[in-house]
């Protein structure tokens, strides 16, 4: 393995499933946000996986939803970003250290766009919900962390896939969770979001590695 593969943030072998994948989850994305835009209920399928309700959490599974829900709030979410980053420049990794920054803010930026043009919301006409930020973001981190991970560890393709999508669905669910129960986000407002850090996540570090051995090229 040379020094530039191993370098990868977006692994090769892992590029055509993860492109496949991608496309599934943009047209989740796009799907969910025709059937809801402009809407402020939940919808049909919302109502079957849970009952509308201002808050179905109890202590102590309280306090675990607040927790999990701060990671995704301005200060746990720049705490969280700024520890990851830390750890990939100790580690001599600072492609990942720049795909953690990049990707989470590309997939923020993509999921508040999203709201604005869907316009879907929940508690009131300013509370704009799809999909959600907050899982858009943790899936986001998640797969900036396991994406070079699976590269460094030599993974072939179905274990480097298994590796990324365990990630993403470990973190994606565990926020979605905690954003549902907390009521402030609809079932399918989660599946948007953990949809959109699929999409936008890997491409974001396909840039970045593009970018990068563009730059080690010219350098040359």
């Amino acid at each position: 393995m040379s020094g530039r593969s191993a370098s990868a943030v977006l692994p090769r072998s892992l590029r055509a499933w993860l492109g496949l994948l991608a496309a599934l989850a943009a047209l989740v994305v796009v799907v969910l946000g025709v059937l809801y835009a402009g809407h402020g209920e939940p919808g049909r399928a919302d109502r079957w996986i849970v009952p509308p309700t201002a808050d179905s959490v109890r202590p102590p599974w309280r306090r675990v939803a607040l927790a999990m829900d701060f990671l995704g709030e301005p200060v746990g979410a720049l705490m969280l970003v700024a520890a990851l980053v830390t750890g990939c420049l100790l580690l001599r990794r600072p492609r990942a250290a720049v795909l953690v920054v990049a990707g989470a803010a590309t997939t923020v930026g993509a999921a508040t766009l999203l709201k604005h043009l869907v316009g879907r919301t929940i508690h009131g006409e300013g509370n704009l919900s799809y999909p959600s930020g907050h899982t858009a973001f943790l899936t986001a981190l998640a797969l900036a962390v396991a994406l070079p991970e699976a590269g460094r560890l030599g993974l072939g393709r179905a274990a480097g896939t298994s590796l990324v999508l365990a990630a993403a669905l470990v973190t994606g669910a565990a926020m979605g969770w905690a954003q549902v129960a907390l009521g402030a986000h609809y079932p399918t407002d989660v599946l948007g979001g953990w949809c959109t850090a699929l999409v936008v996540t890997p491409a974001t570090a396909w840039l970045v590695d593009r970018t990068a051995d563009s730059g080690s090229a010219d350098c040359c």
